[in-house]
């Protein structure tokens, strides 16, 4: 055999052996969906509204400055992929409420790196622990909900609780109500205490400073006053738990999921405290 032919032999065999070895190696999975879901520049600046606030669409079109056609198309992408929730306003059925799911979003970074590689795979960072020195005031949050008898006493509480009392929270109401009974069951559960809070009408705080005031039903943020003190404005939009079911005891499991909800929506508000805001929410927003 010629020196050429056997060289010509060898490289042919180097390349079949090649091609053998590419093509019993699996084939790549395609990118998590994830991450072009979210990597499109108009929907990552939607995400970035609705982690500050729960908005309706009138609402992005406004602070996007873009048509609604293309707001709804882009929430309805996010809503598919499992980023974004919508429900129905409690003050005007013809409103929808826009929240970001935030814990989901976290499921699937965290996948979309673990997608890539085993050792990428990503690990949420615990809140900082608020340290209150001498020159460090505490930050204040008001929660607002139309009877102050379950949402709003049940967020004032669970942050209390989760931020070890290194924030300073407070609820009212602008139609007060008595306590409700399984709101203070549901808390019990969680080795809170609130049978001996008291309902209050959110004039009795219209003159105190806040850095956050955060309604939680709809119906009250048609009507929530500006505050002198000019606090970030937050909307949760959150179901009334006591409208779910005929009786007390039928409501329980609402009031369940009402106090979950609030646990992992105050859980990110922790992380968020430590920031400084980058903009406001006023009513001219809203």
């Amino acid at each position: 055999m010629h020196q050429s032919s056997l060289i010509d032999w060898v490289w042919l065999g180097t390349v079949v052996l090649m091609e053998r070895t590419v093509r019993s190696r699996p084939a790549a999975d395609d990118a998590p969906r994830f991450l072009p879901l979210v990597a499109h520049p108009f929907r990552w600046r939607l995400l970035r509204e609705l982690v500050h606030s729960d908005r309706a669409v009138w609402e992005l079109t406004q602070l996007l400055g873009e048509r609604q056609s293309l707001v709804s198309y882009h929430l309805g992408q996010l809503r598919r992929g499992g980023l974004v929730r919508a429900r129905r306003s409690s003050a005007d059925r013809r409103d929808s409420y826009y929240a970001v799911d935030l814990a989901r979003c976290g499921e699937q970074l965290q996948a979309a790196g673990g997608a890539l590689h085993p050792a990428l795979w990503l690990v949420p960072k615990p809140p900082t622990p608020r340290s209150l020195g001498r020159s460090r005031r505490r930050p204040r949050i008001l929660f607002l909900c139309t009877g102050n008898s379950a949402r709003s006493q049940i967020a004032e509480a669970l942050l209390e609780q989760m931020s070890n009392r290194t924030i300073e929270a407070a609820s009212a109401g602008s139609n007060p109500k008595p306590l409700h009974a399984q709101a203070v069951r549901v808390m019990k559960k969680r080795g809170i205490d609130i049978s001996a809070h008291r309902t209050k009408h959110l004039d009795e705080f219209l003159s105190q400073r806040f850095d956050f005031v955060i309604t939680l039903c709809d119906r009250v943020r048609e009507v929530c006053p500006e505050f002198p003190s000019h606090p970030d404005l937050v909307h949760w939009s959150v179901p009334d738990p006591a409208l779910e079911g005929p009786s007390d005891r039928a409501t329980l499991s609402a009031f369940e999921r009402t106090a979950g909800e609030l646990e992992t929506r105050i859980g990110f508000l922790l992380h968020l405290l430590d920031r400084p805001s980058t903009r406001r929410s006023t009513h001219a927003e809203q």
